[in-house]
């Protein structure tokens, strides 16, 4: 296992990620705290030359578009779950794969480690289908859509007028409860659906509870 004056880069790819974040002109980066970054960038064994190394060790999180995107980091007050602690609180192992962000309406990125198909992608569980998507992208490159993409037309199918009221003052371990959900007919129209507020934990569960209820059933 890696020490922790190991995993620190000569060259860090924190400087250029900065910048990114700065051009991008929709993003927050969340103010880490040192001790939880050492022990977030020791738990993960990456070094801070990798975008994930520097998500991780540089900041507490990101908020993508006015917070509907979260990328997870070392943890902070307004996105308390962390790289390193979020895969345990679900009790998925990180050799399944590792979950660096979501969507306030149930989304999920993970960079895959072997759980997820034969790829290192990043892999998307969409909550309207409740599938696991490989986007095709590393890391890196979904961190750079995340910041640069076309979110807008990404989620065009998940979103209601007036979404950035109901999601800039959500907590970071709060997600959007969509009913009837997005994975059935008559939760298409999200202009008319129920909405309220519930832990993230609670929604991921409840998502996966159903996803084994249809694999069992043969759907």
């Amino acid at each position: 296992m890696a020490t922790y004056p190991e995993l620190q880069s000569d060259d860090p790819a924190w400087p250029g990620l900065e910048a990114a974040i700065r051009a991008s002109g929709r993003a927050t980066v969340l103010p880490r705290e040192p001790g939880s970054a050492r022990a977030c960038l020791e738990r993960l064994q990456v070094s801070t030359r990798s975008t994930l190394g520097a998500i991780a060790h540089e900041t507490g999180g990101i908020l993508v578009d006015r917070g509907w995107l979260r990328l997870l980091g070392s943890g902070s007050a307004r996105l308390p779950r962390a790289l390193a602690t979020w895969n345990d609180e679900l009790a998925i192992p990180l050799t399944h794969f590792l979950l660096v962000g979501d969507d306030v309406v149930g989304g999920s990125f993970s960079i895959n480690s072997g759980g997820l198909g034969r790829t290192r992608h990043v892999f998307y569980f969409a909550p309207d289908s409740l599938a696991w998507e490989d986007t095709g992208l590393g890391h890196s490159e979904f961190v750079h859509w995340a910041l640069t993409g076309d979110l807008e037309t990404f989620y065009a199918t998940m979103r209601w007028p007036g979404w950035p009221t109901e999601v800039e003052p959500l907590a970071g371990d709060q997600a959007i409860s969509l009913q009837p959900p997005p994975w059935t007919v008559e939760g298409r129209d999200k202009s008319a659906v129920s909405r309220r507020r519930v832990p993230a934990r609670e929604l991921w569960l409840m998502q996966q509870e159903i996803r084994a209820q249809l694999d069992a059933a043969g759907h």
